[in-house]
C-alpha cells in the first residue's frame, strides 16, 4: 500500500496585532479558524494556533480575546500592558509563535484569508522565505493613502536598494527560523519595511503575490495619521546606516 504523503509544512502561527478592535476580534479568529481547517485538510499544514497580541486595548477587546481563548485551545492571547504600537504588537506576536510558518495580518481581514494556501504553494514551489502580498486595487482607502504608500515605497527603494510593492500590507507568511538572523527593532510602522530589508540585505528569499483588498467598514485607522509617520521617518532614520550596511548570511 503506498505511503501518504504528509503535510508541506508543520505548524502554522497566525498572530493579530489588536488595539481596540472589538468589532472585528470574532470575526477575525472566526476566518482564520476556518482557513487553517482548510490547510489541513489540503495537506499544507499540520496544525495551527491564532495568537491574538492585545495592545493594550480599552474597550472590550481583553475580554472578548480570554473568552475565545478559554473556548477554543488553538487560540491564545497575550496582553501587554501598555501600548506598544504596530511594532511592538508585531515583535510580540513574532516571539509568541510556535509555528514553523508565521503569518502576521491585521484584525480587520484585509484579504480573503483563503489565499494563504497560495501563499502557502508559493513558498513551497520557489522555495521562499518570505511571501509577501500586496493589493491589486487600493482605491477604496482614497487618493491620500494611495499617495502616501507610493511614494514610501519609492524612498524604501532609495535609501535601502530595496524594490517591493505595498511594503507595509498587512500579508507577511514567514518561516520562523529566518528570526534566528533577524532581530526587529522598530516599535512603530516601520517594522514592515524594516523586516523585508532585513531579510532581503541577509540573502532570504521574499516572494510577492496580489491579493484583493477590502478596506475597513468598522472603527478608524490610525496607519496614516502624522504622529504614525512621523515617527516611522524618525524609525528609517535612526535605522538607516545600520540597515544599509547588512551582509548576507544566506547563499542562494
Amino acid at each position: 500500500m503506498p505511503n501518504t504523503p504528509g503535510p508541506s509544512f508543520g505548524k502554522l502561527s497566525i498572530f493579530f496585532p489588536m488595539w481596540n478592535e472589538e468589532a472585528y476580534v470574532h470575526r477575525a479568529i472566526n476566518a482564520a479558524s476556518t482557513a487553517c481547517v482548510d490547510l489541513i485538510a489540503a495537506g499544507e499544514i499540520s496544525d495551527y494556533e491564532l495568537i491574538i497580541v492585545d495592545d493594550a486595548s480599552t474597550d472590550t477587546t481583553p475580554q472578548l480575546a480570554d473568552q475565545l481563548a478559554a473556548s477554543d485551545p488553538h487560540v491564545r492571547v497575550v496582553h501587554h500592558p501598555v501600548n506598544r504600537k504596530l511594532g511592538g504588537a508585531m515583535k510580540t506576536g513574532f516571539g509568541a509563535a510556535t509555528g514553523d510558518l508565521v503569518l502576521y495580518t491585521d484584525a480587520d481581514l484585509p484579504f480573503d484569508m483563503a489565499e494563504i494556501g497560495k501563499a502557502c504553494r508559493i513558498m513551497r514551489l520557489y522555495e521562499s522565505d518570505i511571501v509577501s502580498a500586496y493589493r491589486h486595487d487600493r482605491t477604496g482607502e482614497g487618493a491620500t493613502r494611495e499617495i502616501y504608500t507610493f511614494f514610501y515605497n519609492l524612498l524604501i527603494r532609495r535609501l535601502f536598494g530595496v524594490r517591493m510593492r505595498d511594503i507595509n500590507f498587512a500579508f507577511k507568511l514567514c518561516k520562523r527560523n529566518i528570526f534566528d538572523h533577524i532581530s526587529l527593532v522598530s516599535e512603530g510602522s516601520f517594522i514592515d519595511a524594516e523586516l523585508i530589508i532585513r531579510a532581503r540585505k541577509l540573502g532570504f528569499e521574499v516572494t510577492q503575490f496580489g491579493v484583493d483588498y477590502f478596506p475597513r467598514t468598522r472603527g478608524e485607522s490610525t496607519l496614516s495619521s502624522p504622529k504614525v509617520i512621523l515617527k516611522i521617518v524618525r524609525e528609517m532614520v535612526s535605522l538607516r546606516k545600520e540597515l544599509r550596511t547588512i551582509q548576507p548570511v544566506v547563499k542562494r
